[in-house]
């Protein structure tokens, strides 16, 4: 059974430290952002509208008046929570799906697999806009659709690394001495084929991100006057040019949210399967 080595951390890796930093920082901004906003996120003061840069507002103000680091701050715990959230539900449905078809096989491989493909068809981002428009906007369609756009991905994963786990002698050794399939299911296969798929999730949270932003500026997601990232950039468009900062800001927290999972996955990727870093 494969474990997960600890640590990933390693002291001669500052971009790996600068990227846990980050996370650690949203998750305290998640977690605290009501008592850590200087204002009000959603208060409107129309006579310091687009206000500049200033004591008062060190990110200035937007078309409201409302006060933009205040607004940062607050979607990240919408932004954040909601893709962790997304995270989650993928990785559950997928696993247990994918472990059904794999593990049993036969006609409930067949008829799984066939449901994946008829998902697998579209792209994402396509397929949950069309949801969206379906199921109707707001932050739990914008979960749902993103989780119906790509379960059947994790699915697929998880049962071809099922189906190779359970071909292995071990896990015939494991018959033979009379376990049970569910017994030897979560003794020697749940665990390495999790492994595994903590790291699909981990890289894939990014990705998330930009279909939660990207769905909610384009008016099908997260609706206004929530502070979303998304939410902001779309506000922002028309001031595009007299306040550019009003849209470089949210995408720079995108950006960087983006990095920040992505960098920890890449090492843990490297740990769990050190063959693909020495092919590097």
């Amino acid at each position: 059974m494969t474990s997960i080595p600890l640590p990933i951390v390693r002291r001669r890796d500052p971009l790996l430290w600068l990227a846990l930093g980050i996370l650690a920082l949203l998750v305290v901004l998640a977690i605290f952002a009501p008592v850590l906003t200087p204002y009000d996120p959603n208060a409107i003061d129309l006579d310091a509208r687009l206000a500049p840069l200033s004591g008062d507002h060190w990110l200035g103000t937007d078309h409201l008046g409302r006060d933009v680091l205040s607004r940062l701050m607050a979607g990240t715990r919408v932004s954040l929570g909601s893709v962790l959230v997304i995270a989650l539900l993928i990785l559950g449905t997928g696993f247990v799906i994918g472990s059904l078809s794999g593990w049993l096989g036969g006609w409930v491989d067949s008829v799984i697999m066939r449901v994946c493909e008829a998902f697998m068809t579209f792209p994402t981002f396509i397929l949950a806009m069309f949801l969206t428009g379906v199921l109707g906007r707001g932050m739990t369609n914008v979960i749902l659709a993103i989780v119906l756009t790509h379960w059947a991905w994790y699915a697929r994963i998880t049962r071809g690394m099922v189906q190779a786990v359970k071909s292995r002698e071990y896990i015939a050794a494991a018959r033979l001495a009379g376990g049970s399939r569910l017994g030897i299911f979560t003794r020697h296969i749940a665990a390495p084929v999790l492994n595994q798929m903590l790291i699909l999730a981990t890289l894939d949270v990014g990705h998330m991100l930009l279909h939660v932003s990207g769905l909610s500026f384009l008016g099908l997601g997260i609706q206004p006057p929530t502070p979303e990232w998304g939410v902001m950039i779309n506000d922002a468009r028309p001031h595009f040019w007299t306040n550019p900062g009003l849209v470089i800001m949210p995408g720079a927290m995108i950006l960087l949210t983006v990095l920040a999972f992505n960098i920890p996955g890449d090492r843990l990727r490297d740990r769990l399967d050190p063959t693909l870093a020495e092919g590097r």
